[in-house]
């Protein structure tokens, strides 16, 4: 039969382990007032026992079920979709918006609704093809200028008053979603085909269930600015929504991803860009030297005589360097130039 604690050992017990000294297996001789300890099948004894034993913190109340790796990629991934939102709303408003990430952090769904406002814009997101439901919320203090601004207010103080938006206020607020939700889609774009859509709009955060109150989420901080105002935005993605697809959130996978995606569409996309870009093309038919007398008296039907012969290859100058030479003539009766040769970097104008 196993040995029977007396009260005093149990009390010692509960001592060691209120003072963090406890951990693995711990067991102490009255006679010999010697602690014990087994770890990994090996026996240790005094303060060996207690300095062998690796104590570790975990809160069951907020298990960490995302790694600090996949927080780091989320982090960076988040950073794209700021930068991206904040210019799409600058050119929208015609004023400097920034949007920049204050922080990433894992919560339970119920801290994260008790941390905000009673009255808020928070609307519900669809991500397809993942499953659950997505949170974007913006607060009054950014979400109110923008909509003046929408409506032609200008920089002076503003009244954010403290009720739901109107049905007006809704719809031009939902402009503004939208393009932050095709900033989102484009961002998530690097881990996987996502289409972000709200789905419903509500004003109290707190009536809103879409996970247990105890499930974790992954709450992703805004900071939103706009000429004097400043506001936050909050983007709460439950474990649930990115479990699938939580293997591609590692900083080497997505970063790796990121550069493919880099290298594979943007190099189409800049020839597209420079083969609109307009350049400024002359071609010199000579140079002559002349005194400003001879220049004053001009007079129409004057002839100036070049440095060079009708014969002799021209110059062709791109935005102010010399690249061809060729032979001047006529082509379908306009002056044109038939291209010889590259031309030397000294070559004479």
């Amino acid at each position: 039969m196993a040995d029977v604690l007396e009260q005093s050992e149990i009390d010692d017990l509960l001592n060691a382990m209120a003072d963090g000294e406890l951990g693995g297996m711990i067991s102490e001789d009255p006679a010999s007032n010697m602690a014990t300890a087994t770890v990994d099948g090996t026996d240790f004894s005094g303060e060996e026992a207690l300095a062998e034993v690796e104590i570790r913190n975990y809160d069951f109340k907020r298990p960490e079920r995302v790694s600090k790796d996949q927080m780091r990629a989320l982090e960076s991934l988040h950073e794209n979709f700021a930068r991206n939102f904040g210019a799409s709303l600058s050119s929208f408003l015609r004023t400097i918006i920034e949007v920049k990430v204050s922080s990433v952090e894992q919560l339970t769904f119920a801290e994260f609704t008790y941390s905000l406002p009673t009255i808020t814009s928070f609307s519900l997101l669809r991500a397809d093809p993942l499953e659950g439901q997505v949170c974007l919320e913006i607060s009054p203090l950014i979400i109110y200028p923008i909509l003046d601004r929408m409506l032609g207010g200008g920089n002076s103080e503003l009244f954010i008053p403290k009720r739901a938006m109107t049905q007006i206020e809704q719809r031009l607020a939902n402009r503004v979603i939208d393009r932050g939700l095709m900033a989102l889609t484009e961002a998530w774009d690097n881990i996987g085909p996502v289409i972000f859509d709200v789905e419903q709009t509500e004003s109290n955060p707190q009536l809103v269930q879409i996970v247990p109150p105890n499930e974790v989420v992954v709450v992703i901080s805004f900071e939103v600015k706009m000429d004097s105002w400043a506001g936050g935005m909050n983007l709460c993605v439950p474990f649930n929504v990115i479990e699938p697809v939580i293997g591609k959130l590692t900083s080497q996978n997505w970063f790796g991803t990121t550069r493919k995606k880099k290298q594979r569409d943007h190099k189409p996309s800049i020839l597209d860009n420079l083969g609109e870009a307009k350049v400024d093309v002359r071609t010199y038919l000579g140079q002559a030297k002349m005194r400003v007398n001879e220049l004053l008296n001009m007079e129409a039907g004057d002839v100036i005589q070049l440095d060079k012969c009708v014969n002799d290859n021209l110059v062709m100058q791109i935005g102010g360097k010399s690249k061809y030479v060729g032979k001047i003539g006529q082509l379908r009766g306009f002056r044109s130039l038939r291209i010889t040769a590259d031309a030397s970097p000294n070559e004479k104008i």
